[in-house]
C-alpha cells in the first residue's frame, strides 16, 4: 500500500482516540513496537495521566516496548513537562506519556518524545507510522527481552527542576495567596507542593486525581472557569491559575476574578522575559494575539511564528536557539528549563514576576497592549475539510495567510483564523480585533459562511 494513502495517526499533539474503538491494547502494544523500533534502544520512560484508560494502556505501551528489546521506566501519575524533562535528564532515550491533554474525559492517546524531551518531529512520526503500517518490528528474542522497573523519583526532579529556574527567596518574601484549580489532573501529583515550596498559600480545587474529571471538564477556559473566579474573590487571592488535563497548559484568574485567555498571561511573561533578556527571539503560533508582536518590538526582541501545535513551538525554539515560545491556548515554554509546555513552570514565572512588581496581577496585564478576541469551533469531519477550507478562502475578503489554515486580515488590527483541528473532528476559529463591533461581525460572517457550507454538504 502507498504510504500517501495512509490515513496519519499522528495529529497536532500526539495520537489520540476513545480507547475501546481507536485506541485498542493491540493498536497501542504494536504502535510502541513501532516507537521502540525507531528509536533502538533504550530505556523509555512511561508516564499517564489521571484518565481511567491510562493505567492499562501504559502496561501495554511497556509491553510493546520490552517486546523489542527496550528496558521501560514506569513513572505512572505525572504530568506530561515532568515525563519530558525526566527523559531529557535521566538518562532516558525516548518516553511515551499516555495522554489526550484537555479532550473529553472518554479519549487517550500517546504523545512520543525523544532523547531531549522534545516531542518527535512530523518528519519522524511520518517514519513511525511507516514502521507500524508496514509492520516492521524488530521483535526480541527470549533473551534480550527488555525489563522494566519503577521510577519513583520523576516528580521531585520535575519539581526541583522548576524551582531552580526562579528567585525563590524572593517569591517566598510575597506569601502570595494562591487558588490552584487542579482540573482533577496530573498537575495534582506536583503544583500544589511546588507553591508550598514557594511559601505561596494555596488554595486547591478539583484536586483529586480522577479521570472523569467531574470538577470542571479537562480543558481549562473561561467559559468553565467560574468557580477559580469565584473563589479567588472569596479568599481574596493574589492570583489563581488552572491546569489542563495532562498538566503542560495554564490559564490565570487575576485578583478581581477576571479569567484571561492563554497569550494574555504568555503577553506578560513575554514582556518579563524580553527586560530580563533583551533581543531574545520569542517562538509562537498564527493563532496568538498581536499583543505578543507589540511587545516584542517596543522590547527590541525578535519574533517567528510556526503553525498551531506544541512540537512545531518546541522545534522551532530548538531550531534557532529561541528563549521563550508560546501559544494562545496557555501553553509556555521555556528553553532554560526545556522547550515544551509546562504549566508549572509558567506558574512559577508568574509568580516571580508578580514579586519583582509592585502591580497586583491585573494591573500588570492592563498595562500590556490589548485586542478584543472570541473563539469558536464547529463540528466537521476531516471528509468535510476540503470543501469548506476551499469555500472559505473563495469567500475571504482581504490579505490571506496560509501557515496553518486560513488566516485571514480585513484590516491591520483584525484577522479571523479558520483552521482544522488536528485533535478532534472540529473546524476551530480564532479572530481578534482592537474593536469589539469588528469583530463581532467579522465572528458572524465567517460563521455563517462555514455553517452554510456545512449544510451543504450534508445534504
Amino acid at each position: 500500500m502507498a504510504t500517501t494513502s495512509r490515513k496519519r495517526l499522528f495529529g497536532t499533539s500526539g495520537i489520540r482516540g476513545i480507547p475501546g474503538q481507536d485506541i485498542t491494547l493491540n493498536f497501542v502494544t504494536e504502535m510502541a513496537q513501532a516507537v521502540g523500533t525507531f528509536f533502538e534502544k533504550g530505556p523509555i520512560l512511561v508516564g499517564h495521566d489521571t484518565r481511567h484508560s491510562g493505567p492499562t494502556l501504559a502496561k501495554a505501551v511497556a509491553a510493546g516496548l520490552m517486546s523489542v528489546g527496550l528496558d521501560v521506566g514506569e513513572a505512572g501519575l505525572l504530568p506530561t513537562p515532568a515525563l519530558q524533562y525526566c527523559v531529557r535528564n535521566m538518562e532516558y532515550n525516548g518516553g511515551i506519556m499516555i495522554t489526550a491533554s484537555h479532550n473529553p474525559s472518554q479519549y487517550n492517546g500517546m504523545k512520543v518524545s525523544g532523547s531531549d524531551g522534545i516531542d518527535t518531529t512530523r518528519d519522524e512520526e511520518q517514519i513511525i507510522e511507516n514502521i507500524y503500517y508496514d509492520k516492521k518490528f524488530r521483535l526480541a528474542d527470549w533473551k534480550t527481552v527488555g525489563n522494566s522497573f519503577q521510577d519513583t523519583k520523576t516528580i521531585r526532579t520535575y519539581s526541583e527542576a522548576i524551582l531552580s529556574q526562579v528567585n525563590v527567596d524572593e517569591i517566598r518574601k510575597r506569601n502570595f495567596r494562591v487558588v490552584v484549580d487542579l482540573g482533577n489532573g496530573a498537575q495534582c501529583v506536583a503544583a500544589p507542593y511546588i507553591l508550598e515550596h514557594l511559601n505561596c498559600k494555596p488554595i486547591s480545587l478539583n484536586a483529586q486525581p480522577d479521570g472523569d474529571f467531574p470538577g470542571r471538564g479537562a480543558e481549562p477556559t473561561p467559559d468553565v472557569l467560574k468557580g477559580l473566579s469565584e473563589a479567588v474573590k472569596t479568599y481574596g487571592a493574589d492570583i489563581g491559575v488552572a491546569y489542563d488535563g495532562d498538566g503542560d497548559r495554564s490559564l490565570f484568574c487575576d485578583e478581581k476574578g477576571v479569567i484571561h485567555y492563554g497569550d494574555r498571561s504568555a503577553a506578560l511573561l513575554t514582556d518579563y522575559i524580553l527586560t530580563q533578556n533583551p533581543g531574545a527571539l520569542i517562538v509562537t503560533t498564527v493563532s496568538a494575539s498581536q499583543a505578543i508582536d507589540d511587545i516584542v518590538e517596543a522590547r527590541g526582541g525578535e519574533i517567528f511564528k510556526t503553525k498551531v501545535g506544541s512540537v512545531d513551538v518546541s522545534n522551532a525554539m530548538v531550531e534557532r536557539k529561541a528563549l521563550f515560545g508560546l501559544e494562545e491556548n496557555g501553553g509556555c515554554f521555556y528553553a532554560p528549563h526545556i522547550p515544551v509546555r509546562d504549566g508549572a513552570m509558567t506558574s512559577a514565572l508568574i509568580l516571580e514576576a508578580m514579586a519583582k512588581s509592585s502591580k497586583p496581577f491585573s494591573e500588570m496585564l492592563n498595562s500590556l497592549p490589548n485586542y478584543q478576541q472570541r473563539k469558536a469551533k464547529f463540528e466537521c469531519t476531516s471528509e468535510k475539510v476540503p470543501r469548506v477550507m476551499e469555500r472559505i478562502a473563495a469567500y475571504a475578503k482581504g490579505k490571506i495567510e496560509t501557515i496553518d489554515g486560513l488566516k485571514i486580515w480585513p484590516d491591520d488590527k483584525t484577522w479571523i483564523l479558520l483552521r482544522p483541528s488536528g485533535t478532534e473532528p472540529v473546524l476551530r476559529v480564532f479572530a481578534e480585533s482592537d474593536r469589539k463591533d469588528k469583530l463581532d461581525a467579522m465572528i458572524n460572517e465567517y460563521s455563517e459562511v462555514v455553517k452554510d457550507t456545512l449544510k451543504r454538504t450534508s445534504s
